[in-house]
């Protein structure tokens, strides 16, 4: 949402208000708003003084109302959903062992990817001074911060981090039959069960499963576990879709 806001200002894209500066509260409001959709959610707000006509955020005081097709749309209801996916995705990446959540970050290829294999913390990317000697090492978060676990994990510098990666990479691509076995049994398995689990029907699935969520997530419900659905039936349609294609 930071770099949307930024990128509206160098374009210079005024909001609504004509002002220059974008929040990244506006632009969360904007993502959340039903409205883009052709939809409407009646009594968010509710007046508590008429005589003042004091209005405030409506958390269950009154039934809210959720009107589909309400007006004209001027954002496909497909890409609205997704968006309400990744927000849900990106509320929290990981959870460790104290119960503290990790929040999403795409600052780097390799954030929130690199799990310490002795305490199960992420690893952070950080730059070293060591005796004058800079660079940019990757640790574990349980040596940077108190997380209620003893870890010992060694520190990592980012050039051997990435060369690991690109030699583990390289080995993949040049043997395939490391994958190949794993790959057969996968597409016979989706085919298998392709009568149970047809593109289709994930499909139909998939779009119910958007509608409860959006209604869900408008009324302020939780809805954690349709989400979670949705991410396996997409990850299932992928896998459908693949086995398919090379099927064929």
């Amino acid at each position: 949402m930071d770099r949307i806001a930024k990128g509206l200002e160098a374009d210079g894209i005024l909001t609504g208000a004509g002002k220059t500066k974008w929040w990244t509260s506006t632009i969360n409001k904007i993502l959340h708003n039903e409205k883009y959709i052709g939809d409407a959610l009646l009594q968010k707000t509710y007046t508590i003084d008429f005589l003042n006509k004091t209005r405030v955020k409506n958390n269950d005081i009154v039934p809210q109302y959720y009107v589909e097709g309400n007006h004209e749309a001027i954002i496909p209801k497909d890409i609205f959903l997704r968006v309400q996916e990744e927000l849900v995705r990106r509320r929290v990446v990981k959870t460790s062992a104290n119960g503290k959540k990790r929040s999403y970050s795409c600052n780097h290829c390799f954030a929130q990817i690199v799990i310490c294999g002795e305490c199960g913390e992420m690893f952070r990317r950080i730059h070293w001074n060591n005796r004058g000697c800079k660079s940019i090492v990757w640790r574990c978060i349980s040596r940077l911060e108190p997380t209620g676990q003893e870890c010992h994990a060694r520190i990592v510098n980012e050039m051997v981090l990435e060369n690991v990666v690109v030699q583990a990479i390289n080995t993949l691509l040049g043997d395939k039959s490391t994958y190949q076995a794993q790959l057969q049994q996968n597409i016979a398995k989706v085919i298998r069960s392709a009568q149970q689990n047809t593109a289709d029907g994930i499909n139909e699935r998939l779009q119910r499963l958007q509608k409860e969520l959006l209604k869900k997530a408008n009324s302020k419900e939780a809805y954690d576990e349709i989400a979670d659905e949705i991410f396996k039936l997409r990850e299932q349609h992928e896998k459908c879709t693949v086995a398919f294609v090379l099927w064929t």
